[in-house]
């Protein structure tokens, strides 16, 4: 898993409450376990017309966010079933960092075991980062994870909690995996003592 440490890019605004997983990824995308492949159905049904051609009006198909890795979302983000995929597909796109007031328990802590960063502000820090990132092009927000803070293309900036593991994990590229790999010669001097014991 890729380290989260300092993030500078386009802030796309997505002013919509309760965006639930399967807004985030349809169940029509949900036939594969690879974790590539699936930024294409991100947000589909409101991307895509009838017609498959792209909807100009939706925040991710114009041209001053086409490239946004931060998204400032509404309230009570990644609500619904709990499927992986949904992080998986922002990642995927390319979205490294979800802001919003709320989310979802099971989306929340999916974020984090995929690379994501999930953080939560308060209703008028949210207001303010809408701001900052309805100005398209110039809405560049620098989100610092070591000093847990997003500061904004004027200056300004907003403070965020983080649970500290999550924090050392996301710094530090961990997955479940990765944490289990750095008990590894803890593990494999278990087994070997195992093995001794067994042939004693």
């Amino acid at each position: 898993m890729d380290k989260f440490t300092v993030l500078e890019s386009v802030a796309a605004p997505l002013r919509i409450i309760n965006i639930d997983t399967d807004m985030i990824i349809p169940k029509q995308y949900l036939k594969t376990i690879k974790r590539t492949g699936l930024g294409t159905g991100l947000f589909s049904e409101m991307r895509y017309r009838e017609d498959g051609s792209e909807n100009p009006d939706f925040v991710l198909n114009q041209p001053a966010y086409r490239n946004a890795q931060i998204l400032v979302a509404g309230d009570n983000f990644g609500c619904g079933s709990s499927r992986e995929h949904a992080p998986w597909a922002l990642l995927d796109f390319g979205i490294r960092c979800v802001i919003s007031t709320s989310f979802a328990d099971i989306f929340y802590n999916n974020c984090f075991q995929n690379g994501i960063l999930p953080i939560k502000v308060s209703p008028e820090d949210l207001e303010k980062l809408f701001d900052d990132a309805e100005r398209g092009a110039n809405a560049t927000l620098t989100v610092d994870l070591e000093k847990q803070e997003i500061r904004g293309p004027d200056g300004g900036s907003v403070t965020f909690d983080i649970d500290p593991f999550k924090k050392h994990c996301l710094l530090n590229g961990l997955d479940g995996i990765g944490l289990t790999m750095e008990k590894g010669a803890a593990i494999d001097s278990f087994e070997e003592k195992l093995a001794e014991r067994a042939w004693a």
